[in-house]
This record gives structure tokens, C-alpha cells and sequence, in this order.
């Protein structure tokens, strides 16, 4: 979760409410410093080197960041005919973004009739994040798409009592879980590898990305596909979440202390495209120096 996407406070499917006596604006786009160095990399070069960098936070969007066209290397944006318009912001016009001998379309736009309360966003542009090569904070690479400060992950240690079944037999039993608090999220239950019966799970295919955990491989039981996963070298910030196993609620039946645990609305993850050329490398934990 983020600002506004997921379940955030700006969301459409926010998990909490303003105490305020009128109802808000349907949408509430929120634009913040970043107070970050941030640089851009195409076509083997550093095409924008920021610390004025300017978060825009969209309901139900990933944040995007905007840079000041000063701070973006010359002659790299070249005007195209395609526009659009933003709902919120007005017209929108797109660049083709050329450098180092590569060229690809609608890979940065600008809106140019800002609103007089957009004003953060003036002489400033952003980069298709997929489009792009890369983008740093400093010298660490940023993957999946810029990082939300309203994103939280706490861990930890518990003596609950958790029973995973499924089919016939009990594939976890734990008196000691690690609980993930995700913001936004309901926990997720982590089961050490000791406590579970590796019998009942079947390797699946495929393997997917999130931008403050890693890598996760996926495990199907008694013919529930991706039934638990698994970050089976988790990224440094939540390391201890590492080789364990997290069941998902609606595949395989999963109690806690005897209370069956059930999915929440609205708690699907919103999936997004792995960036251009990122590597197993670069999605492991040794991407920080």
C-alpha cells in the first residue's frame, strides 16, 4: 500500500476514513518533495540527475516522479505529436526520449496547462518507468516503480498457534510465525520451514517481484495453485521474512489460535510489469552496495 493506491488514506478502496462532517472530493491527487536524489537512466546514459525531484501521488496509480526540465540532459526529449489529457492536470504532451543511439516513443510526457493548484508540477516531466533503463536513489537502483515514503513493513516474532490444511492432512503447524504488517495490508503469516511438511508442496512456475520484498517463488498444495510463497532471499530490510512460507487464506484453509483466518476486500495485490532489463541480480538483496 501507498498514499494512494492499495487501501491508502487517498484511495478509492481506502481501509479508513476522514473524520471530517462533509464528504472529500472523489479525487485528491497529492504532490509531495521527494527529498531524494534521484537519477534516470536510457540507452547507456544519465539522462536526469535530480534533488528536486516531485512526487505526484494519483488515486489507485503508483507515485510518479517529475523532474525539472533543467535537471534533464539536453537534446533527450523530442517533441512528438501524440497528447493527451489528464483528468486532473489538462493537456498532456509526450516525448520521444533519445540518447546513447536508442529512441522509444511516449516514454515522457509534461502537462503544459497546468491548473493553478497543480502548480508543483510546472516545467517538470516524467519517465515511463518501464521505458526507462533504470532509476537510482544515489547510487542504488529503484525497482518496480518509485518508492512510496507512506509504505511501511514491521515484522514480528509471535507464540500464536497457526494450522495450515490442505486436502487430507496439515501441511504447517507453528506456535512460532513471524507476522508481516504491510501498510494497508492485513498480516501475513511467515511458518519457519521446520514447521511445515515439505511433502505437501508442489514447486509451481513463474515467480513474481515486489519492490520492498524481492523475489517470490510459489509453491501449489493438494491441487490449489500458489496456495504459499516464499521469498527465499528476501531483500535486507526484511530479511528475516527469508525461506519462510506464507499461506494464502483463500486456497488452503489457514487458522490462527483455532480462528480461521479469511481474505479481506479489497487485499489483491495490483500487479505491475517487471522494469526493462532488470536482472535476477539486480532483484536480489546484493543490488545494495
Amino acid at each position: 500500500m501507498g498514499l494512494s493506491w492499495q487501501q491508502g488514506p487517498l484511495a478509492p478502496g481506502a481501509v479508513g476514513r476522514f473524520l471530517v462532517p462533509g464528504p472529500l472530493p472523489e479525487r485528491m491527487p497529492f504532490a509531495e518533495p521527494l527529498r531524494r536524489r534521484m537519477r534516470v537512466r536510457f540507452g547507456g546514459a544519465w539522462i536526469a540527475d535530480s534533488e528536486d525531484v516531485v512526487l505526484l501521488h494519483e488515486p489507485g496509480r503508483y507515485p510518479v516522479a517529475y523532474f525539472p526540465l533543467g535537471d534533464v540532459t539536453d537534446d533527450v526529449l523530442q517533441p512528438g505529436e501524440h497528447t493527451t489529457r489528464h483528468r486532473d492536470l489538462g493537456p498532456t504532451v509526450w516525448y520521444t526520449v533519445r540518447a546513447g543511439g536508442h529512441s522509444t516513443p511516449r516514454a515522457a510526457w509534461q502537462h503544459t496547462e497546468l491548473p493553478r493548484y497543480a502548480g508543483e508540477l510546472e516545467g517538470r516531466v516524467a519517465f515511463a518507468w518501464r521505458a526507462m533503463d533504470a532509476f537510482y536513489e544515489e547510487d542504488e537502483r529503484i525497482v518496480g516503480h518509485a518508492a512510496d515514503g507512506y509504505h511501511r513493513i514491521d515484522i514480528r516474532r509471535t507464540s500464536r498457534h497457526l494450522v495450515v490444511r490442505g486436502g487430507d492432512g496439515i501441511v504447517a503447524d507453528t506456535t512460532s510465525p513471524l507476522v508481516l504488517y504491510e501498510s494497508g495490508f492485513a498480516p501475513r503469516w511467515y511458518v519457519p520451514r521446520a514447521d511445515v511438511d515439505a511433502s505437501a508442496l508442489t514447486a509451481a512456475e513463474g515467480r513474481t517481484f515486489c519492490p520492498y520484498k524481492g523475489l517470490a517463488s510459489y509453491y501449489d498444495i493438494a491441487g490449489a495453485r500458489r496456495a504459499a510463497w516464499s521469498y527465499e532471499d528476501a531483500w535486507t530490510e526484511v530479511r528475516r521474512i527469508s525461506g519462510l512460507l506464507s499461506f494464502e487464506a483463500d486456497q488452503v484453509e489457514v487458522r490462527l489460535d483455532g480462528t480461521r483466518l479469511r481474505p479481506e476486500p479489497g487485499q489483491g495485490v495490483v500487479a505491475h510489469g517487471v522494469d526493462r532489463d532488470l536482472t535476477l541480480d539486480e532483484a536480489s538483496p546484493g543490488r545494495h552496495p
